[in-house]
């Protein structure tokens, strides 16, 4: 008997915590007013007439469709996309004050149906109360063109008019009025004055009127891919056609650029309650908040253990649920924020990748899958569904200005092809997680070798010889083979990484800067770099040119023959830099007493190229910028031999090592080499 009542017991408690949890839900959550399960108009299907099936137009239809409904959600609410030839474009927005989950479930709704209802049409577009879902084989991102639509009281889901709100004889009284009309004028041209400026282009409030207990709630939105002025233009239309003197208790307007609606009743979250109201929500919740937590707590202790273990496999649900199609068929990158025109080559193979494949690649970015930490974020190993290996860069938030910097680096980045850079594979922007996805580098990175006295043994002459070649050879291509004229700024061994076969390939462009065909230098007060690795002129006066660059890859050529660190190297015994003991071993006609001792005892290499790549490196790192080689007569010298007879170096510049002392344990990532962590991103023109 005693075993049946504590069986019973054990029931009843189960039911009692799962009756109470779901009360305690109702009571934070409280009712939906987002319903979006039928469109407030069937879909507008325009444009010219497709055929529906097996053709390349339906399948990036239905691919880019597909991937709206998770980034959409993920994104804040706002989602642009193209992909394909023949492209089709595609846009979804989701009203500023739902939630994740209720944006998600209203897109992926609009998503179907478009399809559904226009299967031979090449545009179209569905509007919901609460969202709407458009494309078409036309670009029209940051385009304008007003063509409102008024949805009936009928349409919308909080029908005043059927009763889901109750008119007291006041407000049957002052709707028409004149009072009436200046609170509704006067909460309408707030609304379209705030929208453009806020950072969702979305304002909602609310106002009293006076003299009796009614307010009025309105409400104002445009898609984020419009400039401020055009959001503005096309509130101000919609402002001098939605109704407001017709005795009507509200009005909405819809367009496939910005909405704009008023009612009588708060038909979205009112964020701000006034005196007893707000404080009976604040207890409510504070007490249910309370004893969520303690109940919380006690489910851990229970089941914590078996959720742990049914966790990975719980990701991957959401991933198959809500986590679109393959990331490498996503699509491409569109730069519909500025006037920078893309050609389809640009972008066509670097992917928008879905947040929750990223999540379940890297393991919800485990730390046991984590390659490096640096001063702009961690690093990640992946492994995609297809079984690519990928490293993902997730940025620290406060290494970016903002989302139009983000998308330009990564724009830059993807025009860069050459195979002694990285490649980036994708990106990710997904609320404030900024990620870039990269090729996968078996080897790490040239500092895990070069500085380990274990490592160091497996690097031979003909494959340092080879890395330096590498890292030559990509840095030309920055400075005069790409069609953009890139400064690296940042080069260092952490940033050579290396592939399977121990090829070099320069990584990392958080600080480049992009300069006109015939521009030489420029000058920064925001000096950013690794001290030990930048030059005298751009560290004490912020003068950068290509000839920084050729200091930096001076400064790891002679790292990469001694196995020394520049930035360690500071007032040793030996000199006062890295520079400086090279150049009196040189002068003293030492130099193979600066080698890499493993390379002359173990690795037999020859004495003649030891020598000749310390002769260049001691040329590149040249106080006077200007007599520094160009990258392409550093490659001619390093693969001259005897051909070509090396100019005699003038002194290195050794204010670098004074200048690194200064800095000195500001900022420092893992691995001890200490950083300036600002961040330059520029606009960009080809060449």
């Amino acid at each position: 008997m005693s075993r049946l009542h504590d069986i019973s017991k054990t029931k009843f408690n189960d039911i009692f915590i799962t009756l109470l949890l779901l009360l305690l839900f109702l009571l934070i959550n409280g009712p939906s007013s987002t319903e979006a399960d039928e469109p407030i108009y069937s879909p507008f299907c325009t444009g010219t007439k497709v055929t529906p099936n097996g053709t390349s137009f339906e399948t990036n239809r239905k691919l880019l469709l597909s991937s709206l409904p998770s980034n959409t959600s993920v994104s804040g609410g706002f989602y642009i996309a193209s992909i394909g030839i023949p492209d089709v474009h595609g846009l979804a927005l989701c009203r500023g004050d739902l939630t994740q989950e209720e944006c998600l479930n209203c897109v992926n709704n609009g998503s179907k149906r478009i399809i559904d209802e226009c299967p031979s049409s090449s545009s179209a577009t569905i509007f919901y109360e609460v969202c709407h879902v458009r494309y078409s084989d036309v670009n029209f991102f940051s385009e304008m063109v007003y063509a409102a639509k008024y949805p009936t009281r009928g349409n919308l889901n909080n029908k005043s008019s059927n009763n889901s709100y109750n008119w007291n004889s006041t407000e049957q009284t002052i709707v028409g009025s004149k009072i009436y009309s200046l609170v509704l004028d006067k909460l309408i041209s707030e609304i379209v004055s705030e929208a453009p400026d806020s950072g969702k282009m979305f304002s909602a409030k609310e106002a009293n009127v006076e003299s009796t207990s009614s307010k009025l709630y309105g409400l104002g939105q445009c898609t984020r891919d419009l400039s401020k002025d055009k959001c503005h233009q096309c509130l101000t239309q919609a402002q001098g056609d939605i109704a407001t003197d017709d005795g009507n208790e509200g009005g909405f307007v819809v367009d496939n650029s910005c909405n704009l609606r008023y009612e009588l009743y708060p038909f979205y979250r009112v964020q701000h309650l006034p005196g007893k109201k707000r404080r009976a929500i604040t207890i409510t919740v504070s007490i249910s908040v309370l004893i969520f937590v303690v109940l919380g707590s006690w489910a851990y202790c229970r089941y914590g253990k078996s959720k742990r273990d049914h966790g990975a496999s719980q990701i991957i649900m959401l991933h198959n649920n809500f986590g679109g199609p393959n990331p490498i068929e996503l699509p491409p990158l569109r730069n519909a924020q500025n006037d920078e025109e893309i050609s389809p080559d640009d972008n066509k193979e670097l992917p928008l990748m879905d947040f929750i494949t990223i999540k379940v690649a890297t393991d919800d970015f485990a730390d046991s899958n984590k390659l490096g930490q640096g001063g702009f974020g961690a690093v990640y190993k992946g492994t995609l569904p297809d079984g690519r290996e990928i490293a993902v860069k997730r940025l620290s938030r406060k290494s970016w200005q903002g989302l139009e910097e983000f998308k330009n680096e990564v724009i830059l980045i993807a025009r860069l092809q050459h195979r002694n850079l990285v490649k980036l594979l994708g990106y990710g922007i997904y609320g404030e997680e900024k990620l870039l996805i990269y090729e996968f580098m078996p080897n790490k990175s040239l500092d895990l070798f070069i500085f380990d006295e274990t490592n160091r043994s497996q690097l031979d002459w003909e494959t340092r010889l080879n890395i330096i070649h590498g890292i030559a050879r990509g840095i030309l291509y920055l400075h005069e083979d790409s069609r953009l004229k890139i400064i690296h700024r940042d080069l260092k061994p952490n940033n050579v990484l290396l592939d399977h076969e121990m090829n070099a390939k320069i990584s990392d462009f958080g600080m480049a800067r992009i300069f006109g065909e015939k521009q030489s230098e420029a000058s920064t007060r925001r000096v950013v770099g690794t001290c030990g690795y930048m030059p005298p002129e751009y560290a004490m006066e912020g003068i950068f040119s290509v000839k920084s660059d050729v200091f930096s890859f001076g400064v790891v050529l002679l790292e990469i023959l001694s196995g020394k660190r520049s930035n360690g190297f500071y007032l040793t015994e030996h000199a006062q830099t890295l520079l400086n003991y090279a150049w009196n071993l040189w002068n003293e006609g030492k130099g193979l007493d600066f080698i890499d001792q493993f390379l002359i005892e173990f690795a037999s290499a020859p004495a003649e190229e030891l020598l000749r790549c310390l002769h260049i490196g001691l040329l590149c790192v040249q106080e006077d910028a200007a007599d520094r080689p160009t990258m392409s007569y550093v490659l001619v010298m390093l693969g001259s031999d005897k051909s070509i007879d090396l100019p005699q170096p003038t002194h290195p510049a050794f204010s670098v090592g004074r200048f690194a002392s200064g800095l000195m344990g500001q900022s420092s990532s893992s691995n001890n080499l200490y950083s300036v962590n600002d961040l330059t991103v520029s606009n960009f023109t080809a060449r």
